[in-house]
């Protein structure tokens, strides 16, 4: 089969790596379901993420306004919504979201304004100073698996959602 599991240095996070075709993903390989993916070379990664001590790490939806810092985004050259309308979107995403881990990565990726939608929303590791204040302190109040309510940061309005 030829893959593994391998510890991220950069991120801290496990990825699978297919040492003779030296491709690599962060995601299951295509097919692969969790059982072959336990019993697979360095499996043990899968189950204990290393946090980087201080730091969390979380996966955001971003719905911009033309309020926003940069009101453009991949999908959008410019982005003319109302904030009202942009937490009016979000809300919607929020009620179809209720709590599933799952579907928030998948609207993410179809929906969100950063470019972070690529990875289902995930900014990977962070700490204290790095995000704008407001999306900071939602971020560090969450439990791992907890989704926030609306946050207004100057880049737009945001769900955010702790994964470590």
């Amino acid at each position: 089969m030829g893959w593994e599991i391998r510890l991220s240095n950069s991120r801290g996070v496990p990825y699978f790596y297919n040492a003779e075709t030296k491709e690599s993903t962060w995601d299951f390989p295509s097919g692969m379901t969790k059982e072959e993916a336990e019993k697979l070379p360095g499996a043990h990664h899968l189950s204990a993420p290393k946090v980087p001590a201080g730091q969390v790490r979380a996966s955001h939806l971003l719905v911009k306004h033309s309020g926003s810092r940069r009101p453009s985004s991949w999908k959008e050259n410019k982005i003319t919504r109302s904030k009202g309308e942009a937490i009016e979107i979000l809300k919607g995403y929020q009620a179809e979201i209720g709590g599933s881990a799952e579907k928030f990565a998948q609207l993410a990726t179809v929906h969100s304004d950063c470019s972070s939608h690529e990875k289902g929303g995930d900014l990977g590791f962070f700490g204290h100073g790095q995000m704008q204040k407001p999306f900071e302190e939602a971020a560090y109040s969450l439990e791992v698996g907890q989704i926030s309510d609306v946050i207004s940061t100057d880049s737009g309005v945001h769900l955010v959602m702790r994964t470590a």
